[in-house]
This record gives C-alpha cells, structure tokens and sequence, in this order.
C-alpha cells in the first residue's frame, strides 16, 4: 500500500486526515496525529507484509503521533513497534521516560500503552511492527526499553538496526515465504534486545532485590519436589527473564541452580535420617523422586558433592547435624 498519491490530492487538513487513516490501518491501532505547521501538510506512507511483520515507511512534515489513555482504553491493541529514525530528530516518551531519536537510533514502542512520538522537522522513519504475542519474554518486560533512544553504533541494538535497514529497503522484493521466516528472526532480534536492556525496577536495586529474592526462595521451597523446577520455570513464574534472574543472585552465597541443588539435598538428608520404623522406611530411589530428582545415581552424586557421603553412608551413620554444609 502506497498513500503517496492519495495525500497528493488531497488538500490542506484533508492530506493530514488521510496519512492519519493510513497510518491507523496499517498499524491496526487508533492513534492521534497532529501537527504544528502552518500551511499544507505533505506526507507518504508505504506498508509491506513480511509474514506476520508489517514494514511502515513514513515520510512526512512534523507531526506528533500519539496514543492516549483514552484511545488505549478504547482500542487495546496487543503490539509492538521498533522505530529506526532515517533523517530527522524526534521526541519520544513513553512509559515515565523521554528520549530523542537521532538519524540512526532505534526506539521500542509499546501499542498496548500511551506514547508519545514527535517529530521536529520534516522526516524518514522505518516502523516495525510485530504482535506482543511473539515475543517470547514476560509480559513486563519491554517496559524496559521503551522510552528509549538505542544507539545502533553499538551495544545489544546494533544487529538489530543493521539487519532492520537492510530489511526495509528490500522488503518489497522479498517473497512471502521468506517473508514469513524473516518475520520470526526479527521477533527473536527484538527479545534479545528487550533481555539485554532488562532493568530492575525503577524504585532501585537494592528494593527489587529485597522484594523479589524473598519471593523467588519461596517458590524454589514450594517447587523443590518438582523435577522440572528450572531457572527457566523460576523467572517465568516471576515474570522476569533469567537474564535478571541470575542478576539478583550475584550477591548471594550460591547460584540459582546452586541453590536449587542445595535446598533439594538438604530436604532428602534430613528424610534420610528421619526415625522411622525400618517397615516405613522410604527407599533412597524413593526419596530421590520425591525431591526432584531425575534419577537415583544423580541423586547420588549430588549427595556426595555436598556431604561427601553417598546417601547410604548418611543414612548408615545417622548424621543429619551438618546439613548446613552443603556446598552449592
């Protein structure tokens, strides 16, 4: 699609109604659009489908685009935009930040919350837009980037930018089938770079440490018979990446793995030499499983590397004083 010729004809305010409706279809997304200048209003939009990708090619006069709590609350849309700024410096806020966008820089815009897009003069600008869906990240979590100017000159966002330009200027020679896979690889470029630029919370490090560890330890205690607790299936029930995940363990004495080894070890030494009548008595294959482990021999090993006793040897010997010695 192509609105070059439709906002030819039209007129004064009517050039800027029709880049407005062209730019809400392509985006799937009620927006607001004004501008500042005096006089007619000159603008092109162009829109290729790369599979579930939509490539926007904007140029026009200085604009402000924007969605409001209003138009978010009346048009939910579950999406996401990457803006690379070709000519032109713009104005974005989003999500409590401000950044300015500079020929070159990259910018996440979440659909699914209000922004802000203002451009100061005349303008070329790539939009990509992707379903949220498929982004395989917490939902949260591109809150993290949005509101942001992302140098492509280095760091997590110049892939992206590189393979996004390259993209744009091809895309309408690109056929649907390849289309469709080149959508999926800008989908993981772009959660890559939500991961890489995963912050804490803004009330500070020291805060989200001390109300997310106390939270995630729980979890592991609740999780310990589970074989499949993870640190994959910790910082998705947290909704944080694992990236972060491991971030918040650093100070602490072990690894979230470690950890995980290290609790599970302890429960299954204190079973072993819980008193039971000897009919009663769990078999070591048994207490394995119960603690999440996938086999009796890795449960073995394991045992050893913490206590330096096999399992049998613990339960012979009765010692269940020294759990607090486990190494992680």
């Amino acid at each position: 699609m192509d609105v070059e010729e439709r906002t030819a004809r039209a007129v004064g305010t009517d050039r800027l109604a029709a880049w407005r409706d062209a730019t809400e279809r392509a985006l799937t997304a009620a927006v607001q659009v004004r501008t500042r200048q005096d006089g007619d209003f000159a603008g092109t939009l162009g829109v290729h489908h790369l599979g579930y990708l939509r490539v926007l090619s904007l140029t026009a006069d200085p604009v402000r685009l924007s969605r409001t709590p209003r138009l978010v609350a009346r048009d939910p849309v579950d999406a996401l935009l990457v803006a690379l700024q070709q000519d032109g410096t713009a104005a974005l806020t989003q999500d409590g930040r401000s950044a300015s966008l500079r020929p070159g820089d990259l910018a996440v815009i979440d659909l699914r919350r209000p922004f802000s897009l203002e451009q100061r003069q005349r303008f070329r600008q790539r939009l990509f837009r992707l379903p949220g869906g498929v982004l395989n990240v917490p939902g949260p979590m591109p809150a993290s980037v949005t509101g942001r100017a992302l140098s492509a000159h280095g760091g997590a966002a110049a892939p992206l930018a590189a393979f996004l330009a390259r993209l744009a200027d091809r895309a309408p020679r690109i056929a649907p089938t390849v289309g469709d896979a080149l959508g999926g690889t800008v989908a993981d470029l772009l959660a890559g770079l939500v991961d890489a630029y995963a912050e804490e919370p803004d009330d500070g490090p020291g805060a989200a440490r001390d109300h997310l560890l106390p939270a995630v330890y729980r979890y592991i205690d609740r999780h310990l018979s589970d074989p499949d607790l993870t640190p994959e299936t910790v910082a998705r029930a947290h909704r944080i990446s694992v990236r972060y995940l491991h971030r918040l363990f650093e100070a602490e004495e072990s690894t979230v793995g470690g950890h995980i080894r290290r609790r599970r070890v302890e429960e299954s030494g204190k079973d072993l030499t819980r008193p039971t009548p000897a009919r009663d008595r769990p078999t070591i294959a048994t207490i394995a499983h119960r603690w999440g482990f996938p086999s009796p021999a890795h449960f073995s090993r394991a045992f050893r590397a913490a206590y330096g006793l096999s399992p049998r040897e613990w339960r012979g010997a009765g010692e269940g004083a020294g759990l607090t010695g486990a190494r992680s």
